[in-house]
């Protein structure tokens, strides 16, 4: 796990201040990999059906490690409506005025999780953080309770250095529903945005290219989900006496669900769009291993690997509620209700992709199927702008960091709090930058982190904030 930042210059002198920031950060991550372990011991599932209380020690757990550093004017826990008299789940909002001209940075990350799933699928309890070998694997490990250590130990990296009384502008805010849906995002921010104003926001949430190389997300999908019901039937009927003649509300969702996609597995919707743009050698092979792919099984879409998974539409059943296999009867079911997740493409708008997909399922309901969409999440798609100056020197940062050049690169996920992040600050410039890599297996059982890489973060945005103190 150690890693000697080489100089990337004809000069063989180090930089001083790189020399020092790597010792900060060296001497304190043993301290900073415990105290994400805490965090990741505590459950903080934002879903509903989840205790809301975890979610609330989470954030107090956060706010006492950023407020432990000393050098924020103001630390608090905040929540904003989702609608109504609904509060979402609790944030931590700590701020520091700029003085003296310089910039103020805004460094965003979320400490709820994803629900942790089946313990069995986990090699070691979910929230119970183990490292083996040179990963730390746990719920959150990664996604993206690491992205709240990365920020407080690159923030005392940075103090440790040029000492307390600095000029740079600091906002930390750290989420508590992201894997939710931000559904008070948009209110948050509007209620907050005299302290959340910001020069540089950095939303570190994405991933790296690999344990060696780092990345700088330019590119993310844009998200839709909801709730499908399928109904065919009043109640439910004898399979032996009806069946062959009346359709069960399984048939009818399958055959449904199986429009959505053409005989080689790509988006067969009509109005959700693809975009154009060139993209880095990625081998079916290198899909075949990061994904998992069992022998035999095949890809799916057309088109390169990565313009697939950064450029075009994807649809995902991501739930079922039907009669489980040990309960089931039989009885021809009248309801089935699914879980769709699509995502789609940089440049097509989540509303008109919602549109689209609804149009599409009622055009190709089989057997006159009713059906009812609810839950209703979409989020837009995002291309970073590359030509602001706040680029140049986090890629700077990245390099000195890492010894290697980095990549600007897309990702399928989504981030769809970013739109609204635009819409209220224009002039900010954003940079999507991650302490993942291709085998954190975020949202995943098993869950990890690559301490090599959560090092060279920490260090990538110590830099980063030093190199903002000395802008003018």
């Amino acid at each position: 796990m150690t890693h000697t930042p080489q100089p990337t210059s004809a000069s063989t002198t180090p930089d001083p201040l790189l020399v020092a920031l790597t010792e900060a950060v060296d001497g304190a991550l043993p301290t900073t990999i415990a105290e994400l372990s805490t965090l990741v011991r505590i459950p903080s599932v934002s879903w509903d059906g989840f205790d809301s209380d975890q979610v609330a020690r989470s954030a107090e757990a956060a706010r006492a490690l950023i407020d432990g550093i000393g050098v924020f004017d103001t630390v608090e826990l905040a929540q904003a409506p989702i609608d109504g008299d609904t509060l979402g789940h609790p944030a931590v909002l700590a701020t520091r005025k700029a003085k003296n001209g310089k910039p103020t940075i805004l460094l965003y990350a979320h400490h709820d999780v994803q629900p942790p799933g089946q313990d069995a699928d986990w090699d070691s309890p979910p929230f119970e953080p183990t490292v083996r070998g040179d990963r730390l694997y746990g719920r959150g490990a990664a996604d993206d309770k690491a992205g709240i250590m990365a920020h407080v130990a690159a923030i005392r990296a940075f103090v440790d250095t040029v000492g307390p009384d600095f000029d740079l502008g600091l906002v930390a805010f750290f989420e508590g529903e992201e894997e939710f849906g931000s559904r008070s995002f948009a209110n948050f921010i509007v209620e907050n945005r005299d302290k959340l104003a910001a020069d540089v926001i950095v939303v570190a949430d994405s991933d790296n290219w690999d344990v060696n190389t780092p990345s700088l997300t330019v590119g993310l999908r844009g998200n839709v989900t909801f709730k499908l019901k399928v109904s065919t039937l009043a109640h439910a009927s004898h399979s032996g006496m009806f069946g062959g003649a009346v359709p069960d509300a399984m048939l009818a969702a399958i055959k449904l669900l199986a429009t959505l996609h053409d005989e080689n597995g790509a988006v067969a919707v009509d109005g959700l769009t693809s975009r154009e743009s060139e993209t880095p050698e990625f081998s079916e092979e290198k899909l075949r291993h990061e994904a998992g792919l069992l022998e035999g099984v095949t890809s799916v879409g057309t088109g390169s690997v990565l313009s697939r998974l950064w450029d075009k539409p994807a649809i995902t059943v991501t739930g079922i509620d039907a009669p489980s296999v040990k309960n089931a009867s039989n009885t021809l079911a009248p309801t089935v209700t699914v879980k769709v997740s699509a995502r789609i493409a940089p440049g097509q708008d989540a509303e008109a992709a919602f549109e689209a997909l609804r149009s599409h399922l009622v055009a190709h309901a089989p057997f006159g199927a009713h059906l009812e969409l609810s839950d209703i999440d979409t989020g837009s798609p995002f291309l970073v702008d590359t030509s602001g100056w706040a680029v140049d020197v986090v890629k700077s940062a990245m390099r000195e960091a890492w010894g290697n050049e980095p990549l600007e690169t897309g990702i399928g996920g989504s981030i769809p709090f970013i739109s609204d992040l635009v819409e209220v600050f224009p002039e900010a410039q954003i940079l999507v930058t991650g302490v993942e890599d291709p085998e954190s297996r975020a949202h995943s059982p098993n869950e990890s982190l690559h301490l090599g890489v959560f090092k060279r973060a920490i260090l990538t945005e110590a830099l980063l904030l030093a190199k903002l103190e000395r802008r003018a």
